[in-house]
């Protein structure tokens, strides 16, 4: 079995992308060091980022992994974007006042993973999960934005889908399963 180690102290992530590569050993960088900031421009560059720190760090014959992901609001021209996370303290109530005037509600997740081999080589994957926002938090799963997002065709938020749904069909469900396949070829 292929060791992956993740870079990230998300535990939520972390949980997520066990569930989502369950044919690998996953585990999080152990490390008293502090993360990096996520500088980036891109979520590859702070998957990278991420990845990067954790390849100095982690066992020399383990993947190591850096994710980064984030929502984009197409009437906010791709807002909040890579600054998802640091947005705002309550980055949904900010979202839904930024997006209040506008009828347009299109969301889009997205997830883009880095994940460096012990030889150094580089797999770089995304995923993307398009959506629209409602008003009002619906359901009690998942976090971050998923009370809000509901996927296109659907009629449920994530967080109203479950966990069980999501770590089948997120961005960063979409993404994992495209590191596997990846992972699988390079070796």
């Amino acid at each position: 079995m292929t060791r992956l180690v993740v870079a990230t102290g998300n535990p939520h992530k972390l949980t997520e992308l066990q569930a989502s590569l369950a044919g690998f050993d996953l585990s999080a960088l152990v490390t008293d060091v502090a993360f990096p900031d996520e500088s980036g421009a891109t979520y590859e560059e702070n998957a990278r980022i991420k990845a990067t720190f954790g390849r100095a760090l982690a066992p020399p014959d383990a993947w190591v992994m850096g994710e980064d992901s984030g929502i984009e609001a197409a009437a906010l021209g791709g807002r909040p974007g890579v600054h998802s996370a640091r947005w705002a303290a309550d980055g949904i109530a900010r979202l839904l006042e930024e997006l209040a005037p506008f009828a347009d509600r299109t969301l889009k997740y997205v997830c883009t993973i880095v994940a460096i081999a012990p030889d150094g080589a580089e797999v770089v994957v995304s995923g993307t999960l398009d959506g629209v926002a409602v008003d009002e938090l619906r359901g009690d799963e998942g976090f971050g934005y998923d009370p809000i997002f509901v996927p296109r065709g659907g009629a449920s938020t994530v967080a109203q889908l479950g966990d069980a749904w999501k770590h089948q069909n997120s961005h960063r469900a979409r993404a994992a399963a495209l590191l596997a396949s990846a992972m699988r070829g390079y070796r």
